[in-house]
């Protein structure tokens, strides 16, 4: 189902301040622990490396799967 064109603005512009904030916090190191959490594999070895950041995906997936049923929950 499509969205009315009066919410595409408001939408567009709240992906925009999450994508901001993410952005400054990638850039001041504020998410260098993401990507090493416990469970995180990581492989390093003189010629190979190998990253398995299951735990971290597995976080992602949680927040993005609460986003979503609350903004469910509003509309």
């Amino acid at each position: 189902m499509p969205m009315a064109p009066s919410s595409l603005g408001p939408a567009l512009v709240l992906a925009g301040v999450v994508l901001l904030i993410l952005g400054a916090l990638v850039w001041t190191g504020g998410l260098s622990w993401f990507g090493r959490l416990p469970g995180d594999i990581r492989v390093e070895r003189e010629s190979v490396r190998f990253y398995f950041p299951i735990v971290s995906s597995l976080l992602i997936s949680l927040v993005l799967t609460l986003v979503l049923l609350v903004l469910r929950r509003f509309r």
